[in-house]
């Protein structure tokens, strides 16, 4: 693969409506790919799956995707939430769960590029979408990470 992929990620968590669609506008996002679990409850506020959808194709023309694949289990975030969050403990175990998963070879990389990754964590420092996009450039070889 020569050509590089512009991967971007962002966490919705402290940030107001307007401040996360024009962050995603100014980026130039055509697609966000939502890596959450759950994606419906009433803590998302105005990401919620049905409202996010429609908030990103109205504002900024951009489409959108849940890809369950790129979640964790309910399983490891359970572990990770109830274990006063071990961060060693849950990264070993994603990436462990994306190596069986082989979402690298489950998805096209096109579908990657100017896209968006979308998770709740406000920073990427302790959240999976970090893991996901490194994941993936480790794989390829050729993705440029940028977080939001």
């Amino acid at each position: 693969m020569s050509q590089s992929i512009e991967l971007f990620t962002i966490g919705f968590t402290k940030k107001s409506a307007q401040q996360f669609f024009d962050t995603l506008l100014k980026s130039g996002i055509k697609r966000v790919i939502d890596t959450r679990l759950n994606n419906v409850s009433q803590l998302a506020g105005f990401t919620k799956r049905a409202d996010l959808e429609y908030f990103l194709q109205k504002i900024g023309n951009i489409d959108y995707i849940h890809r369950l694949d790129l979640a964790p289990t309910k399983d490891i975030l359970d572990n990770y939430k109830k274990n006063n969050g071990d961060w060693d403990t849950y990264e070993k175990q994603f990436l462990e769960l994306m190596k069986e998963r082989q979402i690298e070879q489950n998805i096209s990389p096109e579908i990657f590029n100017g896209s968006c990754l979308l998770c709740s964590e406000p920073t990427p420092h302790y959240c999976h979408r970090r893991l996901v996009a490194e994941y993936l450039n480790n794989q390829w070889g050729n993705v440029k990470i940028c977080h939001l």
